[in-house]
């Protein structure tokens, strides 16, 4: 197993070995031992989900309310995707800056995405699979938006697919709205939820 620190701190890309032989290939995107020496803490699974997605679907960014949060470890077995992750930790040194990754069923890369970071991704074919292992359980009270689009963030959605969201996503306020707001995670109650876990 391949990993590499995003330009967004606490956050990172797997890339998992491949066997191929006659019958195809197999692989293993999320590893727990190569998970554990990577983060310091083994990443308890409360729930998985699964979305299908057409050509130019945009889903995020994401975040929930941090303790607890909602950690992901997202890959896609099928078509592929541009996944995109932001700080957008109050307080943390690299507040606003991204990174991004394409995800498809070519290199089978993962991304680990810690609580209090932005999450969102566009399809980029048709027929598009993520599937995603939560740490905590879906809590709408908890979870917001940040509107993708927000030109102060200058995300880098692909310029030839025309972007389809929902009406939630594209009603979020964007991230300067959202810190006046006080929707935003803290740096330190970040770090805080880290740290317990690693001696948890």
């Amino acid at each position: 197993m391949h990993v590499r620190e995003l330009n967004v701190p606490d956050a990172f890309e797997f890339t998992p070995r491949k066997f191929h032989d006659n019958r195809g290939v197999f692989v293993s995107p999320f590893q727990g031992e190569a998970f554990v020496k990577t983060v310091g803490h083994a990443f308890v699974v409360a729930q998985t989900n699964h979305s299908l997605s057409r050509r130019g679907s945009l889903r995020g960014l994401h975040f929930a309310d941090v303790p607890p949060g909602q950690a992901k470890y997202v890959y896609c077995p099928q078509g592929a995707l541009l996944d995109v992750v932001v700080d957008i930790r109050v307080g943390s040194p690299t507040f606003g800056v991204w990174d991004s990754v394409r995800l498809d069923p070519v290199d089978f890369r993962a991304v680990y995405v810690p609580e209090g970071i932005g999450h969102g991704f566009v399809a980029l074919e048709d027929d598009t699979v993520i599937s995603y292992l939560c740490s905590t359980p879906y809590n709408p009270s908890a979870e917001h938006g940040i509107d993708p689009r927000d030109p102060a963030l200058g995300l880098p959605w692909a310029d030839e697919v025309e972007p389809v969201l929902s009406e939630k996503d594209a009603a979020a306020p964007s991230l300067a709205e959202a810190l006046a707001a006080g929707l935003l995670p803290r740096y330190a109650d970040c770090l805080a939820r880290y740290a317990k876990q690693r001696t948890s």
